[in-house]
């Protein structure tokens, strides 16, 4: 009788040792589901927030058109001199933004050297829906400050239609000055927006 006690009360303690193991491993297994779930819903997150970026890049574009508009209309030749307090410069060498160690540099976008994007739902280039901060840099893709000649910028082209258009070749895109034909822009644009997040987009203009 002692016997089959002794051997009883072992076999409960092997089953508790076994419970407990258990026990362990769905505990694991359940902090790896949480993180994992939790990891997924940041990225969706994160996601968002750059689709937003981009999506309010769009509206630094369109300000720095309407002010190259204006300039155009007001006084073509003021465009042939820099305005860095606009973010305008009449010759794309002033600022390297094809080095990414420039066009991420905070310094490049104060506000001494870029513009903030203004219109409907935009208050000092923050668009109100969104929290995002909207600057932009207008460049006249020419390499000096002088009116614009053929051997010195790039030019679009003079043909307008109401269709698709496919790309063309150097000898047909800007092949010659004359009135229809405006000088090429890059427009710049960066966006910051919550939690850390910046999205820089370019755009051509004529």
């Amino acid at each position: 009788m002692r016997n089959s006690i002794v051997r009883s009360v072992s076999q409960r303690g092997v089953v508790l040792f076994v419970a407990l193991i258990a026990l362990v491993v769905m505990s694991l297994a359940a902090v790896a589901l949480i993180r994992s779930v939790d990891t997924n819903t940041m990225i969706a997150g994160n996601l968002a927030y750059k689709h937003s970026a981009l999506i309010s890049s769009d509206r630094g574009a369109e300000s720095a058109i309407n002010w190259i508009e204006a300039k155009a209309l007001a006084n073509p030749t003021d465009l042939n001199s820099h305005s860095a307090i606009d973010g305008y410069y009449a010759t794309y060498l002033t600022l390297d933004l094809d080095d990414p160690a420039v066009l991420k540099d905070d310094s490049t976008w104060d506000a001494s050297k870029s513009a903030d994007a203004s219109g409907t739902g935009i208050s000092s280039g923050t668009e109100a829906a969104s929290g995002n901060n909207i600057r932009y840099i207008i460049q006249r893709m020419c390499r000096d400050t002088t009116a614009p000649e053929i051997e010195k910028c790039l030019f679009g082209d003079t043909e307008i239609g109401t269709g698709s258009r496919g790309v063309k070749d150097s000898t047909e895109a800007g092949a010659k000055v004359d009135a229809q034909q405006s000088p090429m822009y890059r427009i710049t644009t960066r966006v910051a927006g919550p939690k850390n997040t910046f999205s820089y987009a370019q755009t051509f203009v004529y």
